[in-house]
């Protein structure tokens, strides 16, 4: 039988065979790339979160995605746009792979692996878009949070949860789930005194 093998190469395997690749580590709060910069590459994350956000022409700004390890950002490049769309922001310290546009669009075509690799992201990623988009309409903003904060403590992940990001303020938060309300006091007004209580002793 020549059926052929599902390949099991790690990401990281996968992408040290791209020319034109560097590895770049970022502190929390840093900016990776800008809105209105050329887009001439894009970035995988290795380890960390990322922060995606939009400014109207009004000059109001959005958080549209929190990247996880794993994720790329910046793949707009590869669509034809020549500038940014969106501004990329860490949370925490980060280890991005900084990948060109020329490098990624020959191993669309000649690396199997990394092919897949790429369409399993945006095919994930497009199911995020569909259940964030459920979300914000059909669900209360109490829900939406509860939401928020599962994704960024990574459950629902074959590999373990991981700490949730440290000290993401609360219009960020606010902004994440699309309400102008602080999401500290929804945890009071939902969540029982004594509970929150053991939660917050647990988390020192």
């Amino acid at each position: 039988m020549n059926q052929e093998k599902q390949s099991s190469a790690a990401p990281e395997t996968i992408l040290a065979r791209l020319e034109g690749r560097s590895e770049v580590r970022h502190q929390k709060d840093q900016i990776v790339y800008s809105q209105g910069e050329p887009a001439d590459s894009l970035f995988y994350i290795e380890t960390g979160k990322v922060k995606v956000t939009v400014v109207s022409e009004a000059g109001k700004e959005a958080v549209i995605a929190v990247l996880l390890p794993g994720s790329f950002c910046g793949e707009e490049c590869l669509s034809g746009h020549a500038v940014r769309k969106a501004t990329a922001v860490t949370l925490t310290e980060c280890t991005l792979v900084k990948l060109t546009k020329a490098s990624v669009g020959r191993a669309l075509h000649q690396d199997r692996e990394f092919s897949e690799l790429f369409t399993v992201f945006l095919m994930e990623r497009n199911l995020r878009i569909q259940e964030d988009l459920v979300d914000q309409l059909l669900n209360s903003t109490e829900k939406r949070l509860a939401r928020l904060l599962l994704i960024l403590a990574n459950c629902g992940k074959e590999d373990q949860p991981v700490p949730i990001v440290p000290r993401i303020n609360q219009e960020t938060l606010a902004e994440m789930i699309g309400t102008s309300r602080n999401p500290r006091q929804f945890l009071h007004e939902q969540v029982p005194p004594a509970r929150l209580h053991r939660v917050q002793q647990r988390r020192h």
